[in-house]
């Protein structure tokens, strides 16, 4: 997988300004929030400690381009490290670029993923029901649900002749309905980022990747820059019930993002979010091969009303957040037995990949056998403390 990790496939093309994190060893090893500058990454040190420091400043770009810092080598040599197998323990390797950010997910935000969610709620998680399934979804409901407005009087309308036929769902209620679907994805600095294995929960026999936007959101609501990230769905989990959503979506290392936070700037904001393309490769170690696109263009709720419905008046998050913006790529396709459809294999390589953002790449492994999370917060204040950057930040305050 390392040959995959280089500047050329996984940083974005054309000018972006960059940050992130990165593991630094040393006398005093710990996560430190760097930025990319000309080929290199450099160490922004006491400019920002955090990457929640870094994105409250009133120009998180300007600091990135010239706060002072160390540099800590070039780009390429820090992507190839950041593969767990023959990692060079003593130079610096990628980490998730968020930190203190609570990490949260829009559900059913797209057409495609919404029917998927239904086949999943009908077929009890059983793949082998699901293209039966699918059939009679789309013969009641059609496929052309991307044009209606979240909770416009068209959606109500079309609620009442679903009730009256017996085919609601809860996933058309958060897909169509005038509230989205926010929900918890993962614990601050359980994410993790390219190159590290991502867990699939032994227990689940139907899984997917689920490639996404993801907002980078400061505690004021201010989206500050974007990235990507693999939302791991258990469907066969998810579809048993939705009260198992939890189980289905917060596991060991089911959370990746990265492989940087390419921030707001001149030259890229939400406009461009809104026209972002996704493309996902799985590369099976069998020789298989799944890839998808999927376009931000089809959401059916504006990345901005969706950050309105995370944070606001009634949901503080004082060290911002990171949100995923929702997936239209549901794979369907059957890899083995026919009828069942799409499920990970172990050694799988997922790519998610937008020009914009870059390349986040992934290899699928067992939740517990995956490296385990053991580095919280408290082990971040004691590294910040030991480098002496537990303190008010600069980038805070400007």
């Amino acid at each position: 997988m390392r040959d995959l990790l280089t500047p050329e496939r996984c940083l974005p093309q054309g000018s972006a300004t960059l940050v992130g994190r990165a593991w630094v060893p040393g006398s005093a090893p710990g996560p430190a929030v760097v930025a990319v500058r000309d080929g290199d990454l450099w160490d922004l040190g006491p400019a920002a400690p955090t990457m929640s420091d870094l994105l409250e400043a009133e120009d998180p770009a300007s600091i990135a381009r010239s706060a002072s810092g160390t540099r800590l080598g070039p780009v390429a040599e820090i992507l190839a490290n950041s593969v767990p197998e023959g990692r060079d323990s003593a130079r610096p390797w990628l980490l998730a670029p968020c930190d203190l950010q609570a990490v949260k997910a829009s559900g059913v935000t797209f057409v495609a993923s919404l029917l998927e969610r239904v086949i999943e709620e009908q077929a009890r998680g059983d793949a082998a029901r699901a293209e039966e399934i699918r059939t009679r979804v789309v013969e009641i409901l059609g496929e052309d649900l991307a044009a209606i407005r979240p909770g416009s009087e068209e959606a109500a309308r079309i609620k009442e002749v679903l009730l009256q036929q017996g085919a609601w769902s809860q996933y058309l209620e958060v897909g169509i309905g005038p509230d989205a679907e926010i929900f918890t994805k993962a614990q601050p600095l359980s994410s993790v980022g390219t190159g590290a294995e991502i867990g699939i929960h032994p227990v689940s026999t139907w899984n997917n990747p689920e490639p996404e936007v993801v907002l980078a959101v400061d505690g004021q609501g201010r989206v500050r820059g974007a990235t990507l990230g693999n939302d791991v769905n258990l469907r066969d989990v998810e579809g048993r019930s939705a009260l198992l959503l939890g189980k289905a979506k917060d596991n060991a290392a089911s959370c990746a993002i990265g492989p940087f936070i390419r921030l707001f700037d001149e030259g890229f904001g939400i406009e461009q979010v809104r026209r972002i393309e996704i493309s996902l490769t799985v590369d099976g170690p069998e020789g298989y091969r799944l890839s998808g696109r999927s376009s931000m263009s089809a959401i059916s709720r504006d990345p901005l009303d969706l950050v309105a419905q995370a944070i606001g008046p009634n949901h503080q998050y004082p060290d911002g957040l990171m949100l995923f913006l929702g997936t239209m790529f549901a794979p369907v396709e059957d890899r083995g037995e026919p009828g069942r459809g799409f499920t990970h294999k172990l050694g799988d390589v997922v790519t998610i990949a937008a020009p914009e953002l870059g390349a986040l790449v992934n290899r699928v492994n067992r939740t517990d056998r995956v490296e385990p999370w053991t580095f919280g917060t408290r082990a971040l204040l004691r590294s910040l403390a030991a480098r002496g950057l537990l303190q008010a930040a600069p980038a805070a305050r400007a």
